[in-house]
């Protein structure tokens, strides 16, 4: 009988520390609650009152900081291009400049060869134009001329003011 009695004692015990955490756990969970709900309430007031959060002052901060290292990072390129230009001969220069469009117009004209290459070859075989288009002229080509476009008429136009 005394086995069995501390044979269930020392179970019960074994469970004890898991029953304790348990009960421990639950009070520290509600008291964090109430703590957030405190929180939550005091900036509730502090925003009815007009302050704002610092949290918002500190990400204007931030993003302040972001635009002006931008700004210097683009006016180091800027400067780093001029020292790359001073005495070189004007046909460089033009040369130089000139990379990036012409690598457009070639991009360009490339699709447009292959997409009329591509319907003049849908029309002698017979297929219907509207799916024929569709596969010419399919999504991962819209988004390419929809990236050059943006560069060149989005972004640059207003980066040149």
């Amino acid at each position: 009988m005394l086995t069995l009695i501390s044979t269930t004692l020392s179970f019960l015990m074994g469970g004890l520390p898991k029953l304790l955490a348990f009960f421990q756990d639950r009070s520290d969970k509600k008291h964090e609650l109430q703590l957030a709900q405190m929180q939550m309430d005091q900036q509730m007031k502090m925003q009815m009152a007009g302050f704002a959060s610092q949290e918002k002052i500190e990400a204007i901060h931030t993003e302040q900081i972001q635009i002006q290292a931008n700004v210097q990072e683009r006016q180091a390129l800027y400067q780093h291009d001029i020292e790359i230009g001073k005495g070189a001969a004007q046909w460089v220069i033009n040369l130089r400049s000139s990379v990036r469009p012409v690598v457009t117009y070639l991009f360009v004209i490339l699709l447009m060869i292959v997409d009329i290459s591509g319907i003049i070859w849908a029309w002698s075989s017979g297929l219907d134009f509207y799916k024929a288009m569709q596969y010419i002229f399919d999504q991962d080509e819209m988004q390419i001329l929809v990236s050059i476009i943006a560069f060149w008429f989005g972004t640059q136009a207003f980066s040149k003011k």
